[in-house]
């Protein structure tokens, strides 16, 4: 009886054994990241909740290597049950702008289908069960930003004019008369000429209003006014041309919208967006704000008592001011804007309004999250809400009760969340792959400058981390310098990429990032770069300190953009680092003052203009430290410089006159030139490209 018992418990245990080693061998080890990892990896959209709050519709980006190959399609999520997302669009083109007719049945947005000579606004029709778009508009320069009337029966969006076009056919005559054009020069006589990788041209900016039916024409509500014919008239500048921020009023009878009437004097003054209002009955554009501040991200409250938006005080000889939240009873009486956060020394970032709270909910940055938090309508204490404890919220909508956004981090790609009762992952497009995947959550840790500063960092371990090996250190510089390290799934510079053949990364909030107070971003002023590059030495300094694994003797610092401006300087200042890795960054503050697409800024920042013989122009610009070559202080370290040929952010002039400098000085550096890229490289195979030949560099040097 023993006996049996005996062999029947040893048959049990084998029997567990092998269960456990069938087990062991069905689990796929997870892999170091590769680039197809990341460059393929869905791209998640921000969410858009309907009136009701029942739904949520989002873009998913299916990305390819070829961009012919890409797909971007509308899908839509059930926020009433668990049923998962479903596809809603069957497209290579992507879809934007996306918004619900008031009832929740039909959505509205803009897309550039077969036959579209521009982008257009075509009609969903969910309650009949989905089925073909129809196209609204057929503008010869196409439409964008689609908002709904509170009664459903319209629809208000921007375009496009020719100066002199007074309708469609006169518009369509000057688009012709433009593309039989014999010649391709351009001409200008106000600032800027271009923006990131585009030529401005002549054209309008226009608010139109429509029936919300096919067929129906057109009206531009707009031209007739003073305001838009003032040469300095305007919306903000973005890829898709100038947008126009405007919100139908809670009556249906007027437009409010914000929009600037001194753009034409950017190359010599502050640029600022003003609230007016339109009735759409005739008549001139009012001015509902009288200051010289700007505003953005115009809601009404769900009852429309409220306007809610976010103010910028654009104060007079600082270079960065807060995005504050601010509000206007409606209908407005000549009121000034009320503050609602003017405790809060941080910049909000996006805000939505729930039905029935009377609170509004933001997210704000800070050491490298975003959360969310609430403060109520009429203002008063911010509330902490429940947030993901790392991570970032990069998008947040209402409707009905319902709140929704999007929600990652930096070993967790973008999912969809709810956030009206806690956080809640809706959606699970890249979970299983990144689930696959040997990484390591951010690592956060502060220190304290000299003159008493607290800096923020990450750290960003390799794959396979042994805490008892010794690894070379990595320090990748934000861009901005108004911009902060966030713990995100990043495209362009992922961190788990850089640091996968072996390299722990390190990113530092240097004075100057935002995410830490107005004063703090604003400390840069009259010093760009060598206060910020001092705070980057400290902070490999004390990562050194804090971390064994670290190996002091093999450094590296690499950045883009501002982050390029700071790699230079590292590199014009220091030999402390083995290699140096700079794309887009400038290395003459005059020529870049010169050439960029924006001035004023920069003359703000350095103290007054070029000619006017302050020392930082000539004592923080990289190249002028190049005298210093003999006297062992910098320019040694061999460098990577790389750049988009169609960047007018950072124009290529600068990374021509770094490598001249670098082989003037026989320095060990190479150039390389992406012809078909802008400020970032955005292309697939010109991405796998870049990172093969940084870690390429780094390993040569390493």
């Amino acid at each position: 009886m023993k006996k049996n018992l005996l062999f029947r418990s040893f048959a049990a245990l084998l029997l567990l054994a092998g269960a456990t080693s069938i087990h062991a061998e069905n689990v796929a080890p997870k892999h170091a990241i590769t680039h197809e990892d990341v460059w393929l990896m869905k791209r998640i959209g921000a969410p858009l909740v309907s009136p009701d709050g029942k739904w949520a519709v989002f873009s998913v980006t299916d990305p390819a290597y070829d961009s012919k190959s890409q797909w971007s399609d509308l899908w839509l999520k059930s926020l009433v049950d668990d049923t998962p997302a479903r596809r809603l669009t069957f497209s290579k083109s992507a879809e934007s702008g996306l918004n619900w007719s008031p009832d929740s049945r039909q959505l509205a947005f803009v897309a550039k289908r077969d036959g579209d000579e521009a982008a257009q606004i075509y009609l969903l029709d969910l309650a009949a069960g989905g089925g073909e778009a129809q196209r609204l508009t057929h503008l010869t320069l196409g439409a964008r930003q689609p908002k709904w009337s509170p009664d459903g029966k319209q629809i208000l969006f921007v375009s496009d004019i020719y100066p002199g076009n007074a309708d469609e056919e006169a518009v369509k005559k000057s688009a012709k008369e433009h593309a039989d054009k014999k010649t391709s020069a351009r001409s200008y006589e106000s600032f800027p000429p271009r923006f990131f990788d585009k030529w401005l041209d002549e054209k309008k900016v226009r608010l139109f209003v429509t029936e919300a039916k096919p067929g129906a024409v057109a009206r531009d509500v707009l031209s007739h006014t003073k305001l838009a014919r003032l040469s300095g008239f305007g919306g903000a500048q973005s890829d898709d041309g100038q947008l126009l921020d405007a919100v139908w009023t809670p009556d249906g009878k007027a437009i409010v919208f914000s929009a600037s009437s001194n753009r034409d004097q950017a190359a010599r003054a502050a640029v600022y967006s003003q609230i007016y209002l339109l009735a759409l009955g005739g008549g001139e554009a009012q001015a509902i704000s009288h200051d010289t501040h700007s505003y953005s991200h115009l809601k009404f409250s769900s009852d429309g008592k409220t306007l809610f938006f976010l103010s910028d005080l654009n104060t007079p000889g600082k270079i960065y001011d807060l995005h504050r939240l601010a509000s206007l009873p409606w209908p407005a009486d000549n009121q000034a804007p009320t503050i609602l956060t003017p405790a809060l020394d941080r910049s909000i970032d996006h805000f939505a309004l729930p039905e029935g709270s009377q609170r509004v909910f933001f997210t704000y940055e800070h050491a490298g999250l975003e959360q969310l938090h609430s403060i109520a309508y009429a203002g008063g204490a911010v509330r902490d809400e429940s947030s993901p404890a790392s991570g970032t919220i990069t998008s947040l909508s209402a409707g009905g009760k319902a709140l929704v956004g999007a929600w990652e981090a930096a070993s967790s790609p973008a999912e969809i969340y709810a956030f009206d009762h806690g956080p809640k992952r809706l959606t699970s497009f890249n979970t299983d792959k990144a689930a696959s995947i040997d990484w390591l959550p951010a690592e956060h840790f502060w220190f304290k400058t000299a003159d008493g500063r607290q800096i923020h960092n990450m750290l960003i371990k390799p794959p396979g981390f042994n805490p008892k090996k010794k690894y070379p250190l990595l320090s990748v510089i934000h861009g901005g310098a108004a911009s902060m390290w966030r713990d995100q799934f990043v495209l362009r510079w992922n961190y788990h990429l850089l640091a996968q053949p072996g390299y722990v990364v390190l990113l530092t909030d240097y004075k100057g990032s935002t995410g830490y107070g107005e004063e703090f971003a604003r400390s840069i002023q009259f010093d760009p770069l060598r206060g910020p590059g001092d705070e980057l030495n400290q902070a490999v300094d004390e990562a050194i300190k804090k971390y064994p694994f670290i190996d002091g003797s093999r450094l590296a610092a690499a950045g883009a953009s501002y982050g390029g401006h700071l790699a230079n300087w590292l590199q014009a200042t220091t030999t402390r680092y083995k290699a140096i890795v700079s794309h887009a960054g400038e290395m003459d503050l005059v020529m870049q003052w010169g050439t960029s697409d924006s001035v004023f800024g920069r003359e703000v920042n350095s103290g007054g203009p070029v000619w006017g013989n302050l020392p930082v122009w000539r004592e923080q610009s990289p190249v002028m430290q190049a005298g210093n070559h003999d006297k062992g202080t910098g320019f040694k370290t061999p460098i990577l410089i790389t750049v988009g040929e169609l960047d007018y952010r950072v124009p290529i002039n600068n990374a021509l006159m770094n490598f001249a400098t670098q082989q003037r000085l026989g320095v060990p550096s190479k150039l390389i030139v992406f012809p078909d890229e802008n400020h970032w490289i955005l292309k697939g195979e010109n991405s796998r490209f870049f990172y093969s030949q940084l870690h390429a560099w780094l390993a040569k040097w390493l």
